[in-house]
């Protein structure tokens, strides 16, 4: 079993953010600006909700892998730490996910 975590992926992006961007996808995506990165990364999440409602299991696998590495490669753009996502789960899940999804509700 891999013991890859996101925080590995999001070492892994940080680093090849900083390459040529003629040898590293990454790091031409950083370039190109976040307006590229958030598209590319819709393109992703497509992908993935038209693996999953085909019940294609292996590609619903890959779509994953690229729709969280396209969502790390936005959060590097935006200065996101990853742990300011999982902070925000953990507050999230403090509670029912009903009364946290009522909470951010429009009053």
């Amino acid at each position: 079993m891999s013991q890859f975590s996101l925080s590995d992926l999001e070492q892994i992006v940080s680093e090849r953010a900083k390459a040529d961007p003629q040898t590293s996808w990454t790091a031409k995506l950083v370039a190109a600006g976040q307006e590229k990165a958030a598209k590319k990364l819709g393109e992703e999440a497509v992908e993935t909700v038209i693996a999953a409602v085909s019940a294609d299991r292996q590609n619903l696998t890959s779509e994953s892998a690229d729709l969280l590495y396209h969502l790390m490669v936005v959060l590097k753009i935006a200065g996101i730490p990853l742990q300011d996502v999982m902070d925000e789960l953990q507050r999230r899940t403090a509670q029912s996910g009903l009364t946290e999804k009522a909470s951010r509700q429009p009053t």
